[in-house]
């Protein structure tokens, strides 16, 4: 198959399997006669996974490191839970990272609420957002 098929089939763009080639994802491609790649129909399979796989989270560079584990023959189910966990815990410290800046954010609404525009000093910008101290 050619690039813009396995492309079209895989909901990806041509360019994307090129990088994915690139940095290892796909096997570089055989070449027809032309200089066309050609491609097997298993690389949908792979560009499926890699797409699940970002969808979940995985960096590329994970889903490189996942594929290496199913090339060597291994299943790759432990390190992807691995993975999956230290994602899951990466998210929980974002999640209160953000919760804790939405709870500022309302504290600055506020305060902005309660201030007179024009007692705001022109040297300080915005009297709405003090000065870190």
């Amino acid at each position: 198959m050619r690039i813009g098929d396995i492309a079209h089939q895989a909901g990806v763009s041509v360019k994307t399997i090129r990088y994915y080639e690139r940095i290892g994802i796909l096997a570089p491609a055989s070449r027809e006669p032309n200089g066309y790649r050609s491609y097997e129909p298993e690389v949908l399979d792979r560009l499926t996974f890699t797409r699940s796989a970002q969808a979940a989270g995985l960096t590329l560079g994970e889903i490189r490191e996942v594929i290496a584990f199913r090339e060597r023959g291994e299943p790759p189910c432990a390190h992807v839970l691995d993975l999956i966990a230290h994602r899951s815990t990466e998210l929980t410290e974002r999640i209160a990272q953000l919760e804790a800046l939405r709870a500022d954010l309302e504290t600055l609404a506020k305060r902005g609420r309660n201030l007179d525009p024009t007692d705001c000093s022109p040297t300080s910008i915005c009297h709405i957002i003090p000065p870190i101290t």
